[in-house]
């Protein structure tokens, strides 16, 4: 023989169907591809952030624009500018002569977030960094920036 019904275990166990439905309906196929399948799957997307300097259309057909690291005009003569999704700074020591490093400050490995004053500026422990040649101004960095090569096609910088 079986127990009655209480309202206290029908209400429990709506409260669990009213949860778990939902729940099992997430986790359920949607029909949608299968991993293993190449005919059906999609390739990955990559959510790696870019900088809007690396994302220029190619209109006009120029291929440096599209390749480019930053238009020459953005790059302050004397400052420079920080390409984050590139881990990059690019930098114009006098008029038409850029320079790139690597934005990866040498002592605990944070990015550089600024150009000031001639030095590329570290946020976590206050190193600075020449422009010129990426070599340790003051703070605890004693290791230079590692350089990066680039030329200029166009009006772009680009790596090279």
């Amino acid at each position: 023989m079986t127990a009655p019904l209480s309202r206290r275990r029908a209400l429990s166990g709506a409260a669990t169907l009213g949860i778990g439905v939902p729940l099992l309906a997430a986790c359920g196929d949607d029909g949608g591809t299968t991993a293993g399948d190449p005919a059906t799957s999609e390739a990955p997307t990559s959510s790696a952030p870019t900088s809007a300097a690396t994302t220029e259309s190619t209109a006009g057909g120029s291929s440096a624009a599209a390749s480019g690291l930053v238009p020459t005009a953005d790059v302050p003569v004397g400052g420079g500018v920080i390409l984050k999704g590139d881990e990059l700074v690019v930098t114009q020591p006098k008029a038409g002569e850029f320079k790139a490093f690597k934005a990866v400050c040498t002592h605990q490995g944070c990015l550089v977030d600024s150009v000031k004053d001639g030095k590329i500026v570290c946020p976590c422990h206050g190193s600075t960094f020449d422009i010129t040649d990426g070599s340790p101004q003051g703070g605890p960095a004693q290791t230079a920036l590692s350089a990066v090569s680039v030329s200029v096609e166009g009006d772009q910088v680009v790596q090279s």
